[in-house]
């Protein structure tokens, strides 16, 4: 029974990277099973092979399900402590250059760079003139959402509650009733565009890069590719940020000096 439920997922993976132009390859197996499993009890679907069924007839489904493949767990100031730690990276970054580059990738709906440029004006000992952020994302859907810039309170996410961090919220996000915009002035900071971390060319210049909480879902295999893509991202002396559970490939600890341990943060070496 056993081997039959295995042989059915694989042919269903096979089916959405074919049909759905999807690389389950570069996921761990227990990701993407969550995530179909999440799919089959919305559709009432009992197993792989059912659940196929339903997708070659039903596109609404294949967006459905791209949706819930793609990586868009997020927050603004996500583990506020790692973002405390964050604060002096950027005042170091801001006090020693005229210009300090930051990517988010992947950035998912866009709390995480929209945070970047929050924390960036609300503190007085960084300068935000000196600070642009680039957010990408492989989810064109999801980047439409973060070029909008707003935010709606839910019983999953309670946003005023994620942006206590700030010494205030006027200033940088707008409210009507239970959604909030985030400011022009915080807006100003940021651009999007869509990147593939793992196929995708490397970029040159960042001064820091925040790839948080993605390592977590990517096959071993792939996590080279990241880092490799990353790595050749960041300027000398460059900062990494990952998440507070990740860790750097063992090949490439040598090239990264610990800045805070804790809280995942390193210095190009």
């Amino acid at each position: 029974m056993k081997q039959d439920s295995d042989r059915d997922f694989d042919e269903l993976l096979s089916y959405i990277e074919r049909e759905l132009d999807f690389e389950s390859g570069f996921y761990n197996d227990a990701y993407l099973d969550r995530r179909i499993n999440a799919r089959m009890r919305r559709t009432d679907t009992d197993d792989y092979a059912a659940y196929q069924r339903l997708l070659e007839t039903d596109d609404d489904e294949h967006a459905e399900l791209l949706d819930s493949l793609s990586i868009n767990v997020t927050g603004f100031f996500r583990n506020p402590a790692a973002w405390e730690s964050l604060r002096g990276v950027l005042r170091d970054l801001t006090a020693e250059k005229r210009s300090v580059s930051i990517w988010s990738a992947p950035c998912a709906d866009g709390r995480e760079p929209y945070s970047l440029a929050m924390l960036a004006i609300d503190d007085d000992e960084i300068d935000e003139r000196r600070i642009e952020i680039l957010g990408t994302d492989i989810n064109r859907d999801i980047l439409r959402v973060a070029r909008k810039g707003a935010y709606e309170t839910s019983q999953t996410t309670d946003i005023e509650e994620e942006l206590e961090p700030l010494s205030s919220i006027d200033p940088y996000v707008e409210r009507q009733g239970d959604v909030f915009t985030v400011t022009d002035r915080v807006s100003d900071l940021v651009t999007f565009e869509r990147h593939d971390l793992i196929r995708g060319r490397e970029k040159s210049g960042y001064d820091l890069v925040c790839c948080r909480n993605l390592l977590i879902y990517i096959d071993a295999d792939y996590k080279v590719p990241i880092f490799e893509t990353i790595t050749g991202s960041l300027d000398e002396d460059g900062y990494l940020m990952i998440g507070m559970t990740e860790t750097l490939p063992s090949e490439f600890r040598d090239r990264y000096d610990s800045v805070e341990k804790k809280h995942r943060i390193y210095r190009r070496a």
